[in-house]
């Protein structure tokens, strides 16, 4: 008799996690690079129960079965600034950590006490040798190529990393612009950075406002759904009741 009630809560949980995805979108709509996030959901069916006047076919339930991110490209708008890099297709920035090397797309680099070039969490960016890239003392015109290169009016400094993995979608997101991944490293072909620039988001805000109000509204009819059905119930034992 509490199938419907089961069948509905398990939408209303989906719609939940639903919801908390899209706000995490409108939170981040102005983090440099970030990538706005769909629920992919799923149907599976669970055995129904076997008892007499119960049906036999399995019930179709909801189930949340992973986050897909919006690979496209943000926005590029220009800062001017000699440290602010963008990526111009796909492909991260590599970054180091104590943890091994972690991934962004976040190009708001400045320099540390050391004078290495790092990202907005203070860790060192990488070059293609995977050595933190240092900025000689002393030396202020710093220039980013196309392809990477990096060099000051006292000569050349390396080659900005760049990679992209043939899996993108089995990132996992850390917070802070970082992402990490067990996916081998590839060429990122046909990227190109753009100095003096910063990807936004690709985050809409108005979608995800849209997106909002209707998971809302479903919210709220599948909870009259589970209200009627839960009156339902009551009025029959209610009448079972006075038969008896």
């Amino acid at each position: 008799m509490e199938n419907p009630i089961y069948i509905a809560l398990s939408r209303q949980d989906a719609l939940r996690r639903q919801m908390d995805v899209t706000a995490n979108n409108v939170a981040n709509l102005n983090t440099p690079g970030y990538k706005q996030q769909r629920m992919m959901f799923v149907e599976f069916l669970t055995p129904a129960g076997s008892g007499p006047g119960q049906q036999s076919k399995p019930l179709s339930m909801v189930k949340d079965m992973a986050v897909l991110r919006n690979l496209e490209d943000g926005p590029v708008s220009r800062t001017d600034n000699p440290l602010d890099v963008a990526l111009d297709g796909r492909g991260y920035f590599v970054v180091e950590t104590v943890d091994g090397p972690r991934y962004t797309r976040a190009g708001r680099f400045q320099l540390d006490p050391d004078r290495r070039l790092v990202d907005v969490n203070g860790l060192p960016v990488l070059d293609d040798g995977d050595r933190p890239i240092q900025i000689p003392q002393g030396a202020a015109d710093i220039r980013i190529a196309g392809d990477g290169s990096i060099s000051t009016e006292q000569g050349p400094l390396g080659r900005i990393k760049v990679v992209n993995f043939e899996r993108e979608q089995f990132m996992t997101e850390l917070g802070g612009g970082l992402y990490t991944t067990e996916e081998p490293e590839v060429a990122a072909e046909g990227t190109k950075l753009v100095q003096g620039a910063i990807e936004g988001s690709n985050v809409q805000g108005i979608v995800e406002m849209t997106q909002m109000t209707e998971v809302l509204r479903q919210y709220q009819s599948n909870q009259r759904l589970i209200e009627a059905e839960h009156e339902r119930q009551r009025n029959a034992i209610g009448r079972l009741t006075r038969v008896g």
